[in-house]
């Protein structure tokens, strides 16, 4: 690969430490300051914690052993492509977010609600899966099995800590796996997560804050909502599907 991994660790203790370090980490400082931060940022703020914290461990980890580029923090072609790809599945979800009631066109919170989004549900999150997991399942199992496992880590992290996510039901943690499988494929495709990260956060604006459902949201109309969503991101990946190994942006 084009960039040289920066320590002496075996790839599968690598792969293990990227995968346990960083939530375990982000456990303890939730443990230790989140109650500092409750009550703050609309009761956002123990999670801000804990995903922050999620983030800013593999930050640091994931400098170490790849640098930015190996990350996925890149610009240029690979952000815009990037925000491309994930614009298609921005449109789909907003599309599908109609099986759901809106009781009201606009927040007052909006602002808030996206520093939110962006920094901790997209950024943190993603830095953690597409960034530290990706690189490290990549250079271990191959770019086919990075996305499975960083598809599986942004899923279950999305369906447990997201505020999107309503309904702890299967059709719902069907819908974010597939949501992540299609960013661990835009992520291979590009080589970089910026645009994901970016598109999220609007995504996740837009869908909740602008197109403001009932409190709490019908079940029903989410189950609807995350079935024609997850259909749909089926047929993006199916079109997103490398062919040949140029495909790859590792």
């Amino acid at each position: 690969m084009a960039d040289q991994t920066r320590t002496s660790f075996p790839a599968d203790g690598r792969a293990a430490g990227a995968r346990l370090n960083p939530p375990l980490g982000a456990i303890l400082i939730s443990n230790i300051i989140g109650g500092l931060a409750a009550g703050q940022a609309g009761g956002r703020g123990p999670m801000a914690v804990l995903l922050g914290g999620l983030g800013l461990i593999s930050w640091f980890i994931g400098l170490r052993w790849y640098g930015l580029p190996g990350m996925g923090l890149r610009g240029r072609r690979p952000l815009f492509a990037g925000i491309g790809f994930a614009a298609l599945g921005w449109l789909v979800f907003l599309l599908s977010r109609f099986w759901v009631e809106i009781v009201a066109v606009g927040s007052g919170e909006t602002g808030r609600a996206f520093v939110y989004f962006l920094l901790f549900e997209a950024f943190s999150v993603q830095l953690w899966a597409f960034g530290l997991v990706f690189r490290t399942v990549a250079g271990w199992r191959g770019p086919m099995t990075a996305v499975l496992v960083s598809a599986a880590v942004f899923g279950l992290v999305a369906f447990l800590t997201f505020e999107e996510s309503y309904v702890p039901a299967a059709g719902a943690l069907f819908y974010f796996l597939v949501w992540g499988f299609l960013y661990g494929l835009i992520r291979l495709r590009t080589g970089s997560l910026m645009g994901m990260v970016l598109v999220q956060a609007m995504q996740s604006l837009t869908a909740w804050h602008v197109f403001v459902p009932a409190a709490p949201p019908d079940p029903a109309q989410l189950q609807r909502l995350y079935f024609s969503s997850a259909m749909l991101y089926l047929v993006l990946i199916w079109r997103l599907w490398p062919k040949v190994k140029e495909d790859y942006r590792i």
